[in-house]
Order: C-alpha cells, then sequence, then structure tokens
C-alpha cells in the first residue's frame, strides 16, 4: 500500500492539531488579566465584556486583578500563562506601549510576548484649561505659549503616563514650551486646574464633563480623530490648527505569543461580535469610549504604529522615569 509522503503526513497532522484546538476550545474557564485595580479603565472595559464572553464561549469567565509597576505585573502574568486561550489580557497604551519604552528592564516584548487578537475601544482626551487661561481655541493656546515660553504648566498622572506624553507632543508638534508637573493622580491635577494652580490638562472627558458645564474649566479640542458624539461642538485637535497632535488612548485583547491562530479567530469573532452590541456600546460611551474591534492584523499593525510613534516623543522629550 502506497505511504502518504513526509510532507503530507505532516500537513494532515497539522490540520488535525487545529480542528482539535478548534472542537476544544474553551475546556475550562476563561482569565482576563486586570494590570489595575477596580474601576480602573481596562477593569471597567473587562467586566462589561466579561458576561457577553461568557455567553458566546459558553464558560465562567473570571477577571483577576493583578496591579502594581504601572501595570508590568500583570503584563508579565499574562505574558507567562499557558498560551491556550484561556488567558488573556486587555492592552492598552500605557502598560503595552509606553511603559516598555521607558523602563530599559521591563518583563515582558509588547511584540515578541503577545499575540493581538482585537481591539475593544479607544477614547480620546481632550485638552481642559482654567478659564482665566486667556485662550479660547488651540491657536490662541499656541500663540500664548510662544509668548510666554516656559510659564504655562500642564498637569498629568505621572511621568510617562499618556497625558505626559500628549503635553509633549502637543510641544513638539507647536513648536512651544511648558512646564510639566506630575501628580500621583488624574484627580489631583483636575483638583489644581480647577483651583488655578495648573494652566492646563490633558485628561479624559468623563472627569471634566461636567466641570466644562459649570464653566469651572474650558475645552478647547479633543485630541481625537473624530468628534466626541456627546460633545459634537468640539473640535478635534486637527479641526482646531495642529493636525499630527493626535492621541488616542486605546485598549484591545492580547493573548501570549504562541496562542494558536484557531483560538484567537474564535476570540476575534467573540469580540467583534461583543463590540457590536448596543448595551455595550451604550456603557462604552458612559465610560468616555468608543466600541472599535477590528481584525487581528490590524491591531498587530496599531501596536507597531504606536512603539514607533511614542518612541519618536520620548526621545525627542528625553523623558526620563526616576
Amino acid at each position: 500500500m502506497m505511504q502518504p509522503a513526509p510532507v503530507l503526513t505532516f500537513m494532515l497532522g497539522a490540520a488535525l492539531g487545529l480542528t482539535a484546538h478548534a472542537q476544544s476550545y474553551p475546556a475550562k474557564p476563561i482569565r482576563i488579566i486586570v494590570q489595575y485595580g477596580a474601576g480602573s479603565t481596562i477593569d471597567i472595559i473587562a467586566r462589561i465584556i466579561g458576561p457577553k464572553l461568557h455567553e458566546g464561549l459558553g464558560q465562567p469567565v473570571i477577571v483577576e486583578n493583578r496591579p502594581g509597576a504601572g501595570g508590568a505585573i500583570g503584563m508579565e502574568a499574562a505574558a507567562k500563562a499557558a498560551p491556550d486561550g484561556h488567558t488573556l489580557t486587555i492592552g492598552a497604551t500605557g502598560p503595552l506601549v509606553i511603559n516598555p519604552l521607558l523602563f530599559t528592564r521591563s518583563p515582558f516584548d509588547p511584540v515578541r510576548d503577545f499575540a493581538a487578537v482585537s481591539q475593544l475601544a479607544a477614547g480620546p482626551a481632550v485638552i481642559a484649561v482654567h478659564p482665566s487661561i486667556p485662550a479660547k481655541n488651540v491657536k490662541e493656546l499656541v500663540a500664548l505659549a510662544k509668548a510666554r515660553p516656559g510659564q504655562l504648566n500642564y498637569g498629568s498622572p505621572g511621568v510617562g503616563t499618556s497625558p505626559h506624553l500628549a503635553g509633549e507632543l502637543f510641544q513638539m508638534v507647536s513648536g512651544t514650551r511648558m512646564v510639566h508637573v506630575p501628580y500621583k493622580g488624574n484627580a489631583e491635577a483636575i483638583t489644581d486646574l480647577i483651583g488655578g494652580h495648573l494652566s492646563i490638562v490633558y485628561t479624559g472627558v468623563p472627569p471634566v464633563a461636567s466641570l466644562a458645564k459649570a464653566g469651572k474649566v474650558r475645552l478647547l479640542a479633543t485630541t481625537g480623530t473624530t468628534r466626541l458624539a456627546g460633545m459634537p461642538d468640539l473640535p478635534t485637535i486637527a479641526e482646531a490648527g495642529l493636525p499630527g497632535a493626535e492621541v488616542a488612548i486605546w485598549y484591545g485583547a492580547i493573548v501570549p505569543a504562541a496562542t494558536p491562530r484557531d483560538i484567537i479567530n474564535r476570540l476575534n469573532g467573540e469580540f467583534v461580535r461583543i463590540g457590536a452590541l448596543a448595551d455595550v456600546r451604550e456603557r462604552f460611551s458612559q465610560q468616555g469610549i468608543e466600541s472599535r474591534t477590528g481584525s487581528a492584523e490590524a491591531f498587530s499593525v496599531l501596536i507597531r504604529n504606536e512603539l514607533v510613534k511614542w518612541g519618536k516623543v520620548i526621545k525627542a522629550a528625553n523623558v526620563k522615569v526616576e
């Protein structure tokens, strides 16, 4: 009897292996590792999508908070998990891209150690200024900063955070020079903005939406590429005259790098389905973010592009973490 050629045997075995993966997955509860504590945006996203993922996969979904070291503890745990699709994490701009660029001894590599599954959501920051700042729009803010080099200041939740780098990118694109004031958290920076101790804060929408309506802060622009549905009169930063200074905080599902492709495809399909659900989109909107899913390949390209973008900003601004 004729025997299958070795190459054909290998191909048949590989195909059978993929079929076995697809048929047996998932075989146990799904774990979503969250790098921050309860109440963080990543934690909220995980708890919104968790029940929907349970409905689609038929297995319990457990959210496991592993905070510490700016998200590195949770990221390392996710990277070292078994690559079988039963452990995933939600990567975001800060812990997945910015931190590895800032820390030379990062315990994980965002490209080597992870495989992209799907982007889940994104949300821009807004540029908020104290009402005493005589700038009603971005062009006037740039002109004011150029007239007063080193006199305007902006606050952030800490060195190397997304709001900090958003301010550095603004200065690079506009040719201005301002003073960065790091805080222990976003709430402290906003408190000082309200009190007039800060000129500018880059922040998500929820913390300042009501303050803007009350006239305690003035919003000049969103850093996204499109206008916010809840603030249609607020221009994007490009529309306001400063293209190239766009900043979006994004979130997406990632798994250990060796996870089989058929499992990644199964998870991707689930996340695309979940992202289209009306109640999920509404709950995301309440957090100042928008549902945004797509292919694993598109998310992988986004991660690589963001590494290049923020690597340039960090180098040009000589950002160092002490």
